[in-house]
């Protein structure tokens, strides 16, 4: 099992300056369940070398370059936001812990910002999110407000054996979609 790292005082001040790539007018939001710890060291999101984030967005043409994870804030241009379910923690996915606070503060950030879509990279903070044991690749039943959520399999190394790159592709066909029905 991984170590869970906790941060200090100081290291939530700083991540909170960072973390949540939100404003008004996205079309999709991708949401982690924390920031991992290379990320959090570099300042930046999917910043682990075997992250896939950046590539597949890319190769899934979301955008029409390959960003580094430090030119994160770069995705705004292409109505594009990223956050974490969790805040106060970093490392893992399988080390952290979700609260209902967790969740009741993401769910309050979507219904101020009313992104077109919340995509989960990956199941495991989709399950914690919706509170569910079990859930599917793709659009779900659930929404918030006018936000449709979609889970999305993980960019993440660790998650190598689950990847699934059609995912990716049908949610950009999705997106442009609603946005020409907007």
């Amino acid at each position: 099992m991984t170590k869970r790292m906790q941060l200090s005082e100081e290291q939530k001040e700083f991540k909170n300056m960072y973390n949540d790539l939100f404003c008004g007018g996205l079309d999709i939001i991708f949401c982690g369940m924390a920031v991992g710890k290379k990320s959090f060291k570099e300042k930046s999101f999917y910043a682990n070398h075997g992250n896939k984030f950046w590539r597949v967005l890319k190769e899934a043409r979301f955008t029409p370059t390959r960003l580094k994870p430090q030119e994160y804030k770069e995705l705004l241009k292409y109505k594009i936001g990223l956050t974490d379910l969790t805040k106060d923690q970093c490392g893992a996915d399988n080390g952290i812990q979700v609260t209902k606070w967790h969740r009741l503060a993401l769910r309050n950030e979507i219904n101020k910002y009313q992104p077109a879509i919340l995509a989960f990279n990956g199941k495991k903070p989709a399950k914690e999110f919706l509170n569910k044991q079990k859930i599917n690749y793709g659009e779900q039943e659930e929404v918030i407000g006018s936000t449709k959520i979609y889970v999305l399999p993980s960019t993440s190394q660790m998650a190598n054996r689950y990847w699934e790159p059609k995912c990716w592709r049908q949610l950009l066909k999705e997106t442009r979609r609603k946005i020409k029905h907007q």
